[in-house]
């Protein structure tokens, strides 16, 4: 099992000390660093940057969001970064939400899953540096009945495929993961509950002819080291309830519907129920510390340590860690006890 490092959304006021978590991953043997975007900063700016201060290091988006680029632009984003770091971006892709996609982007959120496949099928044309034309049902290329031509990509990605990852939660959303992509990103990873999800995924990549030899899973957990467990669960409570709570309308929040299938609907009601009317301090103090458990890794390094082998059983292959509380000089340090631990655990993979 290998070992990522998610440095989340940039410009919360600790972007340098990112900078130094990133560069330490990177000296440790980490596999990737990965960024995210919402509506602030953007994924490829930031990875360009780590990039261009970290040597081994694969730098991925943790999402670059669907409904923000044309697929051809993704395309030629993917292939920059994959030049300017000599072959060590990995194309992470997500729908993202309704509020976010018709809110801020002006797309319509509708059939997503179709939209994803025809993406994921003209980013990977174009990457393959074909000519571009494509007829689907949300895009065609050439657009008819114009001056367009079917053009082809001027630069060449340093490697022949670039892996593409899909961030999932839905299980239709999961099989299409398993089927088109070559990774899934995961939130909310319980291992003891995600034998549905890996079902869903491995649904897909039979359906597509494949195997899960070779398929990455990667789900971003939380790590907070310390003694005390309900000191180490305070800021993973606060944001499961943010997530729970907060990432989507009451009608459609996936990251809700994800905890009601994992066993915790009264919760995951109450949580939202408290944090749409703004009182988001108890939203987080009613996230249960069971959940809170399952999801993330805390309290001591030995404790920390056994519970790595519930991830590596349950089939992940790359655990992205995000540690996010403390000084830079206590983050770092956790960086460090995640690579004691799964050597400790005979858990280390090729950081490939």
């Amino acid at each position: 099992m290998r070992l990522g490092l998610n440095l989340g959304y940039w410009g919360s006021g600790g972007d340098r000390d990112n900078l130094v978590l990133a560069r330490e991953a990177d000296r440790l043997g980490y596999s990737v660093v990965w960024a995210a975007e919402a509506y602030g900063s953007d994924a490829p700016t930031v990875l360009s940057w780590v990039a261009a201060q970290t040597e081994r290091i694969d730098v991925g988006s943790a999402v670059m969001q669907i409904p923000a680029r044309t697929p051809a632009c993704t395309a030629m984003t993917a292939a920059t970064l994959d030049g300017l770091s000599g072959g060590r971006f990995r194309l992470g892709l997500g729908v993202s939400g309704p509020q976010v996609s018709e809110g801020w982007h002006g797309v319509r959120f509708d059939k997503p899953l179709g939209r994803t496949r025809e993406y994921v099928e003209i980013v990977r044309t174009a990457l393959s540096r074909g000519r571009l034309a494509y007829e689907g049902e949300h895009w065609t290329l050439p657009l008819p009945d114009g001056p367009g031509k079917a053009l082809q990509l001027t630069v060449h990605p340093v490697r022949e495929r670039i892996p593409v990852y899909l961030a999932a939660v839905g299980p239709r959303n999961l099989e299409l993961a398993g089927a088109i992509a070559d990774g899934w990103l995961a939130i909310f990873f319980a291992p003891e509950l995600t034998a549905d999800s890996l079902g869903h995924v491995r649904s897909g990549r039979a359906a597509a002819g494949l195997t899960m030899a070779g398929f990455d899973v990667v789900p971003t957990v939380p790590v907070v080291v310390g003694d005390d467990l309900e000191a180490c669960a305070a800021p993973v409570r606060n944001y499961s309830a943010l997530y729970l709570g907060g990432m989507g309308s009451r009608r459609q929040n996936f990251y809700n519907q994800l905890a009601v299938r994992m066993g915790y609907a009264e919760a995951a009601k109450r949580v939202q129920d408290l944090f749409l009317d703004r009182r988001h301090r108890e939203a987080a103090e009613a996230v249960p510390f069971e959940f809170v458990d399952r999801t993330a890794l805390i309290g001591p390094a030995e404790r920390i340590r056994d519970r790595l082998h519930a991830y590596a059983d349950s089939g992940v292959t790359t655990l992205s860690v995000a540690v996010n509380q403390g000084s830079v000089e206590e983050r770092v340090s956790h960086l460090r006890t995640l690579v004691d631990a799964v050597e400790a655990a005979g858990l280390a993979g090729d950081p490939g």
